[in-house]
């Protein structure tokens, strides 16, 4: 339950005009005081002070004089404790530093920064505490990391000029690096430990020094679309400016500068009101390069003047050192959502977002739940390993909320990959039947349960019933703008949603076929796995994108593909071992035995047909090449088919039966 912060009606007053300071020791408290209940100054998250989401004063492990506050999540979501620092109003200009001393153990720690003085409507940062790594985030982007000390106490700073949105971080007084935020203003602090977390505070201050307008002055804010992404790709740059004058700018110009390439602006017929924000949008683009290189912007000649009255902020500088993705890696984002979820919307944001930005090495999957769009199976499985929806995995990794899922897949799309994997295709009108093949490439030796995967996705669905409407929480913006969805009702009438991303069948199972590559795969080995799937006539084909994946035994997917029909019809489709859904496809038979097992010359397949029909006998080498294939017509009851093994090489092979149900198959070792 969100709630507004109450501030002391004085701050505003000075809050233009006078410095102000805040500092807090524990010291003035008693053991054991609830912090938020005592204070005049601590809040909590929800009503009232001192409750649930309170925390204490401890007098164990202080950093100065002999108290201090731990956090110490007992939720396996997080919390319950949850304590907001209120700052001196909405802070969008001037200089705010946060200073505050922390002791972290290994579970790590966390907080946030709110944009506004309701909280809960929008996080204007996000600062995580891994192992090693302090991750300053701000809209699931990451922004900046650098190293701190763990298990000892150590001084974090936070140095915002929010006039020209220059975030410095420093650590033990040492400068870590500066960064333009997408959010402009903050309000106040929430320190609220994530599951896992265990940490102490102690000893936290802030100051804040209002800005002096002058008379015409236009400042170089933030570089946009250009801090995070991959090597190689092409971006189209934006910069935003501001005018820290009280004077209307109606005409400036802009250069942008990276990599030995110039782009010009020369902006005319504008009205930017006194601190309003414009931003200028480059038709051109950039092809970013790998290494750190700077990107330079440049505002000039504003309002005519060949220089405005504060030269210091006309220059923003973006250090751009894009991430080199793996050769052949793709990652997967698995989402939790459903047409009744009113945040789930949030998650249509940014599986958008991340699909387009990182086109080629993201795969999203829209995983539904209790709405039309629902594949049971994948449903079910999902939903035991996420905390709620919208939530999802990366790569079935850690849970995190789809507004999070930049960090996980910039840091796994740098991890080689052990396998490489080509989809193929045929689809014949006639029957409807779609054959998928993937062939998958090791690069390395690997041991285990290695798994396949094959997931159909569709993009552009919708229909016309009342649970096709989207529930939508962001309606009339009361809690932030959300991509455009504070500007729709709620629901939003079926008529106007479209889904994407959405999946529409998962094949063997969520977990994939056991044990798809023999238990061993030497590095330069290939398999190839064949998936058959009946098309409904609902499915649009243009609009489909076939997804297959290798799943380390961990349960983590190795790696991925994705393609769409035309492009797996091209690569074309290599015959490969069949596999069969485990959850929706019936075997075609109850009773399938090999004896003897291993053998020398002669195997027996004793096979008990529950009902009458066709049977086609496939012999298959472990990494799925046929090596003879039999079809056997209007079978019934028990049948016996002994098999010659003569010919074949001692090893491992695979006898798989097939009919119109499904198939089953068995190893069995010739001697």
């Amino acid at each position: 339950m969100t709630k507004p912060l109450l501030f002391i009606a004085a701050l505003f007053a000075f809050a233009s005009s006078q410095a102000q300071t805040f500092v807090d020791d524990f010291e003035s408290y008693a053991t054991g005081d609830m912090l938020a209940a005592t204070s005049a100054t601590w809040e909590t998250w929800s009503s009232p002070n001192g409750g649930a989401d309170d925390v204490s004063v401890t007098n164990n492990n202080a950093h100065s004089g002999t108290q201090c506050v731990y956090f110490a999540s007992t939720s396996a979501t997080g919390g319950p404790a949850d304590v907001v620092l209120p700052f001196p109003g909405e802070l969008n200009t001037g200089q705010f530093n946060l200073d505050m001393w922390m002791y972290i153990n290994p579970g790590g720690a966390y907080f946030n920064l709110q944009e506004t003085g309701n909280i809960g409507t929008s996080w204007a940062a996000d600062v995580y505490f891994t192992a090693n790594l302090a991750q300053f985030t701000s809209g699931g982007s990451l922004l900046l990391d650098c190293p701190y000390p763990q298990s000892e106490w150590f001084k974090l700073s936070m140095h915002n000029d929010m006039s020209t949105n220059t975030w410095e971080i420093l650590i033990n007084d040492i400068s870590q690096g500066t960064y333009a935020n997408a959010a402009t203003q903050i309000a106040s602090m929430d320190i609220y430990p994530l599951q896992d977390n265990q940490f102490y505070i102690d000893d936290v201050s802030y100051s804040f020094e209002p800005y002096t307008l002058s008379a015409n002055n236009g400042a170089a804010i933030s570089i946009n679309n250009m801090g995070s992404g991959l090597a190689g790709q092409q971006v189209t740059p934006a910069v935003t400016i501001r005018n820290l004058g009280t004077e209307a700018i109606t005409s400036f110009d802009l250069n942008l500068v990276y990599n030995g390439t110039t782009l010009t602006q020369n902006v005319t017929g504008v009205n930017i009101a006194s601190l309003a924000f414009y931003t200028v949008n480059f038709a051109e683009s950039f092809s970013l390069a790998a290494g750190e290189n700077d990107a330079v912007a440049t505002i000039s000649n504003v309002n005519g003047l060949q220089n405005d009255d504060d030269q210091s902020d006309d220059i923003k500088v973006l250090s751009v050192d894009p991430i080199v993705p793996a050769p052949g890696k793709m990652v997967v984002a698995e989402e939790g959502t459903g047409t009744w979820c009113p945040w789930c919307v949030r998650g249509t944001v940014f599986m958008d977002e991340l699909g387009d930005r990182y086109e080629g090495f993201y795969i999203g999957i829209a995983v539904h739940n209790a709405d039309p769009m629902t594949v049971g199976p994948y449903d079910s499985a999902m939903g035991n390993l996420i905390s709620g929806y919208p939530s999802g995995l990366v790569d079935r990794g850690p849970e995190y909320d789809p507004s999070q899922f930049e960090l996980p897949f910039l840091q796994r799309i740098q991890i080689a990959p052990k396998a490489l994997i080509e989809n193929g295709a045929q689809f014949d009108a006639g029957t409807q039947n779609l054959n998928i093949s993937a062939s998958t490439t090791f690069q390395e030796n690997v041991t285990g349960d290695y798994r396949v995967a094959m997931v159909i996705t569709e993009d552009g669905l919708s229909g016309t019933t009342t649970d096709w409407a989207q529930a939508n929480a962001y309606a009339g913006g009361a809690n932030g703008d959300m991509g455009g969805y504070e500007n729709l009702p709620n629901p939003v009438p079926a008529a106007s949603m479209v889904y994407d991303h959405v999946a529409r069948i998962i094949s063997p199972s969520f977990n994939g076929l056991p044990n798809a590559f023999a238990g061993a795969m030497m590095a330069g080995s290939n398999s190839v796995h064949n998936f058959s799937v009946q098309v409904p006539d609902s499915w649009n084909l243009d609009n489909i994108h076939i997804v297959t994946m290798v799943i380390a035994p961990d349960g983590t997917i190795e790696n991925a593909m994705a393609t769409t029909l035309a492009e797996a019809e091209t690569n074309g489709f290599q015959q490969g071992m069949m596999v069969v859904s485990t959850t929706e496809v019936t075997a075609p038979d109850e009773t399938f035995n090999l004896y003897p097992n291993p053998a020398r010359e002669q195997i027996v397949a004793k096979v008990n047909m529950t009902g009458s029909s066709n049977m086609t006998m496939r012999l298959l080498s472990t990494d799925g090449r046929l090596l003879r294939e039999r079809t056997y017509t209007n079978l019934h009851g028990m049948q016996v088919f002994p098999i010659d093994l003569t010919s074949l090489a001692e090893g491992m092979y695979i006898l798989q039966l097939v009919n119109e149900q499904g198939a089953v198959q068995r190893t069995f070792i010739k001697e």
